[in-house]
């Protein structure tokens, strides 16, 4: 999952330097979206991991 959120974000930083906005943004926002997942999965196994 942070594999494909630091991918997105690679995306959107290079379409930002050619000034494709609209592909930037979008891509942008899906790493944000995966980032935030990404966090929230961690937290729930690290609680599971800690309980066990």
């Amino acid at each position: 999952m942070l594999y494909w959120a630091a991918v997105f974000l690679v995306i959107a930083i290079v379409a930002a330097i050619f000034g494709f906005g609209g592909i930037a943004a979008g891509a942008t926002q899906i790493a944000k979206v995966l980032f935030v997942i990404f966090l929230v999965v961690f937290g729930i196994t690290l609680v599971l991991g800690i309980v066990r």
